[in-house]
Order: C-alpha cells, then structure tokens, then sequence
C-alpha cells in the first residue's frame, strides 16, 4: 500500500539546526567529542525556586485541566510583568497561555491567514517562521535585512512590500539569528504601518546593551509572542504565551480549545514563581552570557570571520564566513566532521544569511574556548589565515 503525504506537508523544510545537531549526535555517539554551537539550549538548570513550585503543585495534584487560556493566576503574573517592565497595560484576557511560543504560532498564523494572504518576515530569520506561515496556507514575504542594521527590518524596506493580500509583519527583538535589536524608535516607526505586528519576544529579559521594547508600547493592534524557555531555562517545560488584542481572543481561545486544550497545569504554577522569584537568577544567567558573547565575538574576529555587528542581546552570534566556503551548510558539515564543532549554516534562516554561520553561546566558557581553538587549527589546515 502506498500512503501519501499531503501537498501542505511537503512545503515544510527541514530545520537545519537540528540535523546538524542530529548528525553531531551520531558522531558522538560513535565516540567522537563534540562541542555543541548549534542550538539555542541554555546549558542552565531550571531555578530552583521553580523546580520546588513545580513539586508542590504535584503534590498537591495539578495535573488536571486549566482554562484554555491558562490559569488566572499566571495571566496575572504576566500582566505585572508588562507594566512593571515597558508600562504596558494588559488584562488577563488577552493572554493565551500554551505549551510554547510554536503552537501559538500556528494558532495565530491560521486565524490570520486565508490561502494565499501573505506575511511580511524578516530575512534572515528564525527558520521555522517561513514553514508555519506555508502550513496555515499563507505565502512569506521576506524583506532583505542589512547586516550593517544587524539584520532588522526597516520601515522603508517593508512599505514597499505592502499589497492588498499583507497581513501583518513579523519582528522578532532580540532577534534569531544575530543578536540584535531593534530600538525604540525604530519600532515606533514599524508600528505606524497600517497592518499589524506580530513581536515574538521570546528572548527577552537576555538583552546585554540597549534597552529592550515591547511593541505594545508603541500600539495596541500588536500580537506579542513569549516564554519561559529561553530566560528561565525552561526549554523543555514547553511554557509560552501570546497577548493579543481583545477582539482576536475568542477566534484563537477556541482554536486553542480544539487544537491543544491547556498547557500543563504544574508547569503553569512554575511560570508564576519563575515572573514571582527568579529575577536574580535571570540576571546571574544573563551576566555569564555576556561574558561567553564578548569571548566569542572577539576570538571569531581574530580567526577572520566577520562579525559585521555585535550582538547585543539572545544568544547568538551571526559571522560571515563567505571567505571560507559561500555553501554555509556544506561548510557547516565540513566543520562539524573535521573539527568536532557543530554550528548552524546560514542558509537556515534565509538567503540573506547564506555564507554565514550562526554560534550559539549556550555552551561553558571553556567550552567555547576549546571550540574556537578547534576551528583555528581547522582553518589552518584549509590554508586560510587568521588574525590570532
């Protein structure tokens, strides 16, 4: 018997980043030691204060259903957080609680999108943006970035994009893959065009220099996307939320109902200690962060590689590599087999990050350290130069 799989399902890509990391985990389970720079997994335990609000919540036996749009509680929590932090004032019932940031995506993009409307997306961008807006029947629209505006879209680049089929456009601050952010200004800008803003803020709460922004200061008919993964090391929690204007909740509330129900009902109650208690621990993550991403900008540069802009917030760095190899991802792979070191091809996140490679700093130190010896003696056998 045949079984075919549907058209849709064959417009999905595959994500890079993990066959890189599925290939590298052959290797080392061949014996091979490798170095990890390929993924955005923070090498830090979840909080305790979190780990111990979980328990309780087990123990006290949360594991039955919430509201679909999660536990008032923690849509509470997040609504403090908003104003405590950009002033932005949010009820609870704008905010859809889920289990991560990816199935509020999908939810979003198929209540937004009609076969064939469109959404503006940056280029270079998060990998996965490109296959969400195809499943839910739409068509992406990237906007070439500039490495010298540390890959943000920009108003004048997006107007022109603009048709009678845009739907909305896709920011992401601070951004996958470079790092970078966007200014207060230069949101303010995107949010005078007249369709709306879709913010994933997953990263936020890891910004080194510069102040960091929601959308929702700057108006109101904005989706924000966000999370407990990334600041909290809480990947594998599955824990995020959208905050969406009040007349788009009902359609995606019921969506959400149907699709995934509610998001785990402990792991809820560590969202509220992770916004309740864990500030210092962000901070305290954020400032080994920021020693790992000046040692890796630093060490890249003095191998040749060109970091056109320091990043300045994720966990990220963008380096342009087209010296070496223009085939990111054969690069990639070259570097992964003979090296030990595994990073992410440009190609990944776009044609505008073709010849570069993204590194993840969410390896120890001394591990990014080892890394960079490793490439150094790589690019020496290829006969390439180096500043160091």
């Amino acid at each position: 018997m045949q079984i075919n799989m549907s058209q849709r399902s064959q417009l999905v890509t595959p994500f890079l980043a993990m066959e890189v990391m599925e290939r590298a985990k052959e290797m080392d389970a061949a014996g091979r030691e490798i170095i990890y720079l390929c993924l955005g997994e923070p090498d830090f335990t979840t909080p305790p204060a979190i780990l111990a609000a979980t328990g309780q919540a087990l123990a006290e036996g949360a594991t039955s259903y919430t509201h679909s749009q999660g536990l008032i509680e923690l849509r509470q929590e997040i609504c403090r957080h908003y104003r405590d932090y950009y002033g932005v004032k949010i009820v609870p019932e704008q905010v859809i609680v889920s289990s991560g940031t990816s199935p509020l995506m999908m939810l979003l993009f198929s209540a937004l999108l009609e076969d064939g409307d469109e959404l503006i997306l940056p280029d270079p961008g998060y990998a996965c943006y490109p296959g969400f807006v195809k499943f839910a029947g739409g068509r992406p629209i990237s906007v070439r970035t500039d490495a010298a505006d540390g890959f943000q879209p920009r108003f004048e680049s997006v107007e022109p994009l603009l048709t009678e089929k845009t739907r909305g456009l896709l920011i992401n601050s601070p951004s996958n893959p470079a790092g970078s952010i966007l200014s207060g200004a230069e949101m303010q800008a995107l949010a005078e065009l007249p369709i709306p803003i879709i913010s994933d803020e997953i990263y936020h709460g890891l910004t080194y220099e510069g102040e960091e922004h929601c959308i929702l200061e700057f108006t109101e008919d904005a989706f924000v996307l966000g999370g407990f993964s990334k600041a909290y090391a809480m990947t594998g929690w599955r824990l995020g939320f959208l905050i969406s204007p009040l007349a788009c909740v009902r359609t995606l509330q019921i969506l959400h109902q149907n699709f995934l129900i509610c998001a785990n009902h402990f792991v809820q109650r560590g969202g509220i200690a992770a916004l309740q208690q864990c500030q210092e621990d962000v901070a305290e993550m954020r400032r080994v962060y920021d020693q790992r991403r000046k040692e890796l900008v630093r060490r890249l540069r003095e191998l040749g590689f060109g970091v056109h802009f320091e990043p300045k917030g994720a966990f990220y760095v963008l380096a342009d590599a087209r010296h070496i190899d223009s085939d990111s991802q054969r690069l990639s792979l070259d570097i992964l087999e003979k090296a030990g070191v595994a990073v992410t091809p440009g190609i990944d996140f776009g044609e505008g990050a073709e010849g570069f490679l993204r590194f993840s700093y969410t390896r120890p130190f001394d591990e990014i350290v080892a890394a960079m010896e490793r490439i150094e003696s790589y690019l020496q056998q290829r006969g390439i130069r180096t500043k160091s």
